[in-house]
């Protein structure tokens, strides 16, 4: 066997989300992944540290990738809208990337371990997203808020799309729970 196996991070990634599925989280060992992958447990752990990161490979982009999008909106853009142009923006290209969102979402949904890991990733999106609103010149307090509101806006639209198996755009997603955010909103300020 070659020492880099073309293909065997995708292959490890397929094997565990199939193991997963069929037994759970929990009663899945990497030596499973590895062997129903055609692979050594040693070659598992040249791809990944453990088998949780198997489904959060590649999240530590995550952070930056959407910091990096709110800075690049022109500044003379609002920050609200800045914040959901970004994440629009980085949404779209990771749905270009993901497969097997919906079973990802359902392994996640279903370990304790996995959902406090899920919360940890966007905990680190909120934060980047509020420093680049800071850098943009928003006060921390209205930074914080939006910030929030867009991690959850984009976490309601990843699930969305994954709901819809990727038929609907990640754009159209945004828009449909910025809607439902907006009418949520107004009917408040209407019932004061």
């Amino acid at each position: 066997m070659a020492r880099w196996d073309p293909g065997a991070e995708e292959r490890l990634k397929k094997a565990a989300l199939e193991l997963f599925t069929e037994h759970g989280y929990d009663n899945v060992t990497v030596t499973r992944i590895a062997e129903r992958a055609g692979l050594t447990r040693r070659s598992f752990f040249r791809y990944f540290p453990d088998k949780r990161e198997v489904l959060f490979a590649g999240s530590e982009q995550l952070p930056p990738a959407v910091a990096s999008a709110v800075l690049a909106v022109d500044p003379g853009v609002p920050p609200l809208d800045a914040v959901l142009d970004a994440v629009t923006s980085v949404g779209t290209r990771l749905a270009e990337r993901v497969d097997g969102g919906r079973t990802r979402r359902a392994v996640i949904a279903a370990s304790a371990e996995l959902r406090e890991r899920e919360r940890t990733k966007f905990a680190a999106v909120t934060a980047a997203i509020r420093d680049a609103l800071v850098r943009r010149g928003s006060d921390p307090d209205t930074a914080g808020l939006l910030a929030g509101t867009a991690t959850v806006a984009f976490r309601h639209a990843f699930e969305r799309w994954t709901e819809s198996d990727g038929r609907t755009s990640f754009a159209a997603c945004v828009d449909a729970v910025v809607a439902t955010l907006r009418d949520a909103f107004t009917e408040h300020a209407r019932a004061d």
